[in-house]
């Protein structure tokens, strides 16, 4: 039920980018190849199936003596289990599909302006996600927050900020880490800090070689607020390794 009371609003957001760190980005690598890069998730279907499997935990007889109600949690092998688990692997299909039609979208734009483009095999990948894997002996449910799994020979992507580099890399499959990696760069200050921090003017001037968005309603999202990708990759290394540094050339903001 959980999933068919958000259809029609799926049906109507597939294909659409969303806000916040969402971008649709236009890049080169070293070798002056051409590169399409986008990050989107479900549009919100995801937080609001969530938001209704908590307050059904919460509910839940096991978990009214708990310290904190945020620590609400579903028992394995229940009915509540069940329910949650199919509607968070809908809500990833959809955010994948998501993915796919703005991808299928944008091809369709750079065919206006080069009928003769080739496009090769796209590289797909989740974050802030749940699996199904098994790790040392056990079969497990991983949830990946902030990262993207980084098996052995996995293609990832591992973006920057809207003004510093991002990063094709393939996994090590590095067990320790559950064989994952950052998602990108993460931020080093809320987006309210960075609006208190920084100006329009900083902006332009962290974006420079860029086109993009250059006014307040993107300021939350400047080059600074984030970490230094450099030191991210630095600090990865014995997760994935780099097959392509890309910088942009446009940028997207939702």
């Amino acid at each position: 039920p959980a999933v068919k009371d958000l259809m029609g609003k799926a049906r109507k957001q597939l294909g659409t980018l969303g806000g916040g760190n969402h971008f649709i980005e236009l890049c080169l690598d070293t070798d002056d190849r051409v590169w399409m890069m986008l990050h989107s998730g479900s549009r919100n279907i995801g937080k609001s199936l969530a938001e209704i499997h908590i307050q059904r935990a919460r509910k839940l007889a096991h978990n009214q003596d708990l310290p904190d109600r945020d620590l609400a949690v579903f028992l394995a092998g229940t009915k509540e289990m069940q329910e949650y688990r199919r509607d968070l692997f809908w809500a990833q299909r959809y955010a994948m599909k998501n993915r796919e039609a703005m991808l299928d979208l944008y091809a369709s734009v750079l065919r206006q302006f080069r009928p003769d483009v080739a496009f090769a095999e796209p590289i797909l990948c989740h974050h802030n996600y749940v699996a199904e894997e098994r790790h040392f002996g056990e079969e497990v449910l991983v949830t990946r927050k902030g990262a993207i799994r980084a098996g052995k020979g996995d293609l990832g992507i591992i973006p920057g900020s809207m003004g510093t580099r991002s990063y094709v890399v393939r996994g090590l499959g590095n067990p320790q880490s559950f064989e994952s990696a950052s998602h990108g760069a993460g931020r080093r200050m809320s987006r309210g800090e960075a609006k208190r921090r920084f100006s329009v003017r900083d902006l332009q001037e962290q974006t420079k070689g860029v086109e993009c968005r250059k006014d307040g309603g993107v300021l939350d999202e400047i080059p600074a607020a984030y970490k230094p990708i450099e030191q991210v990759m630095e600090n990865q290394k014995d997760l994935v390794e780099v097959v392509a540094e890309l910088r942009q050339v446009l940028c997207v903001k939702g």
